[in-house]
């Protein structure tokens, strides 16, 4: 069997790069809305098929902003991100139909993050040869990164971050990342953390004692690390023990959705031209978009 990678992608990520950064340069046939964000996403994934050929993709799309079930375990979760208005919304559909049609898998939840939908696919993956490469610029993801063979992979700056690379930029491994992020928190995200615990603080209390399980179990250890300020941070962690305990479980990644797939049904599939002709139409992209997609798919 191949040992080609299976590419997870981070859609959302992806898409909100391009409404933020390209202009309106093309309008909805119907709707009149922009649709640079799909031009921009529809770039990104034909360079990828076209540079990599890969024969196993699925893309996860976040359709429970503001409603999944970490909002209910805390309300402040990701509260500073606007949610999308009518124009976003409809090029996030149109993103995620582009997909389909090119025969990339697609998968969205409306309980749960496109974060744990690539949980999910990651973990059944686990058992299989193939490399995982995860596309996106989220660190959080990082804590799915369970094999030496998985990655993950800004694929437009081609930068590629294994186990040990991960671990030299964030400071701990892929398995401390949940723990690193309940200690400082996470602003993007409205994760809050310990006040006064930074990076620094957080690495050097789980490389000495690699979990907050371990933590936990040893407190009165902490005011011997030679760490700034360990003489009063026992007590700090203590005062914020259950809200580390929320943190932890905003962080992690679920990874056991009930998806029902196998890695056949990651399957890159044949693409749908008719279905391309119309959609790049009602896009406002125009006959050379076709074009140029048969060009880069078939030659």
């Amino acid at each position: 069997m191949s040992s080609s990678p299976v590419c997870l992608i981070d859609a959302s990520i992806y898409i909100f790069r391009y409404y933020f950064s390209l202009p309106d340069n093309w309008v909805s046939r119907d709707e009149g809305f922009g649709t640079g964000a799909v031009y921009g996403y529809s770039t990104f994934l034909l360079r990828l098929l076209e540079k990599e050929q890969p024969r196993h993709m699925a893309a996860c799309y976040d359709e429970s902003l503001g409603q999944c079930f970490r909002n209910e375990l805390y309300p402040d979760y990701k509260i500073s991100r606007p949610h999308p208005d009518e124009a976003l919304a409809f090029q996030l559909r149109a993103c995620r139909r582009f997909g389909e049609i090119l025969g990339i898998a697609s998968f969205a939840s409306q309980s749960h993050e496109a974060d744990d939908l690539i949980g999910t696919l990651a973990r059944m993956l686990r058992g299989s040869p193939h490399p995982v490469a995860i596309l996106t610029r989220d660190k959080d993801l990082g804590q799915l990164i369970c094999r030496p063979q998985d990655y993950l992979w800004d694929h437009g700056a081609d930068r590629r971050a294994y186990a040990p690379d991960l671990e030299v930029k964030m400071g701990v491994r892929p398995e401390q990342l949940v723990d690193y992020l309940a200690l400082v928190g996470d602003s993007i995200d409205d994760i809050p953390g310990v006040p006064g615990v930074g990076p620094k603080t957080a690495v050097g209390l789980l490389r000495h004692f690699g979990s907050l399980d371990a933590l936990w179990a040893d407190l009165a250890a902490v005011a011997a690390l030679p760490i700034r300020g360990a003489k009063t941070l026992a007590a700090k962690l203590e005062a914020h023990r259950e809200q580390v305990a929320l943190s932890r479980q905003l962080a992690t990644i679920v990874d056991d959705l009930p998806l029902g797939v196998t890695l056949s049904d990651l399957q890159v599939r044949p693409v749908d031209w008719w279905a391309l002709e119309e959609f790049a139409d009602e896009m406002g992209f125009g006959e050379g978009f076709v074009t140029r997609t048969r060009r880069a798919l078939e030659e």
